[in-house]
């Protein structure tokens, strides 16, 4: 399956979205952490974990999504609510802790949710694949349209969570496609100290399930083994289990010291970074000149209004910490 020009642009329309956004929250979280960090300082505290590398997934999947599709999703959630169509202001306002935030500012950036595109996320690890069986069978019962993707990392494969999902799609043939990103690191404990296979894909006929990998970070190859599975999810065919090669080009949260990585293993993956890689391509293929430069400056304008809008929107209430919760 080719994507279109049109939506090879849009797919590298999101990625730099998502690659400014991400650049954007870095430069305000660290205001007031320094010289000594402290995630409880500046005008974004807590955790922040960044998924800047790892757009090409996003992108390649939710490009086959529409309205009537639902997408949950991780604690490394941005490039994710972007490529899912996100109000970029309301998320930013969120992440700030802001009234205007798609929360109220309660869920922070790990809790994004938006009824009106169909996303969540969690920070708690594997719990995508529940829910995202859940509106699966929803849509199945009540004959609507509509399937349903959960974004896990490689570590969360470990996890009970998702191998109830994953069993309990296979058995319900259940419109769901699990959509691994394998960064390599749970953490800071390798893939190959941490899982017993070599690759997640193979655990895919446990459950009764085609299973696929997707090397190389490569936007067009997720393109293509997306757009299979969500059609066969949409044809009623069942799940789908897809693991991605991709690369976290930054900590596993802001203030990691990455003391963990190899020697250059950082320099290896920037060598590789796949958005100047999307866009020599797009430009050799003549599928983009002029576009290109034009989706960058409005891919920048987008970000900084969202910032803008955040900063200067008012804070969330004190009062909201007791209300929108069950007592």
């Amino acid at each position: 399956m080719q994507p279109t020009k049109e939506q090879l642009l849009w797919m590298y329309e999101n990625m730099v979205v998502s690659r400014r956004f991400e650049e954007a929250i870095e430069k305000v979280y660290l205001e007031g952490k320094t010289p000594a960090f402290n995630m409880a300082n500046g005008p974004i505290p807590g955790e922040m974990h960044l998924s800047n590398g790892q757009e090409p997934v996003a992108v390649g999947v939710c490009a086959h999504l529409d309205a009537n599709d639902i997408v949950t999703a991780t604690h490394r959630p941005h490039h994710q609510a972007i490529a899912k169509g996100v109000d970029l202001k309301k998320m930013a306002a969120e992440i700030f802790g802001k009234s205007t935030g798609l929360a109220g500012g309660r869920g922070g950036h790990m809790h994004l949710f938006d009824s009106a595109v169909n996303f969540a996320c969690s920070g708690i690890i594997g719990e995508s694949c529940g829910p995202a069986c859940g509106a699966a069978l929803s849509r199945k019962l009540q004959g609507k349209p509509g399937v349903a993707v959960a974004f896990l990392g490689e570590g969360a494969t470990n996890q009970g969570a998702f191998h109830e999902a994953a069993n309990l799609a296979g058995a319900w043939n259940l419109p769901v496609v699990f959509v691994v990103e394998d960064n390599s690191w749970a953490i800071s404990v390798p893939k190959s100290e941490a899982t017993a296979v070599t690759r997640n894909d193979v655990r895919a006929a446990s459950y009764h399930m085609p299973g696929y990998y997707v090397p190389g970070n490569d936007p067009y190859a997720i393109f293509d083994v997306a757009g299979e599975a969500i059609a066969r999810a949409r044809e009623g065919k069942g799940p789908t289990l897809i693991e991605v090669e991709t690369y976290r080009l930054a900590g596993h949260f802001m203030g990691d010291a990455e003391q963990y990585r190899p020697e250059g293993e950082k320099d290896e993956l920037f060598a590789k970074d796949p958005i100047p890689k999307m866009r020599e391509r797009l430009i050799s293929d003549g599928h983009a000149t002029k576009d290109i430069d034009e989706i960058e400056k409005r891919a920048e304008a987008s970000v900084a209004d969202a910032i803008t809008f955040a900063r200067e929107s008012e804070n969330a209430p004190e009062t909201d910490a007791l209300t929108a919760v069950f007592v």
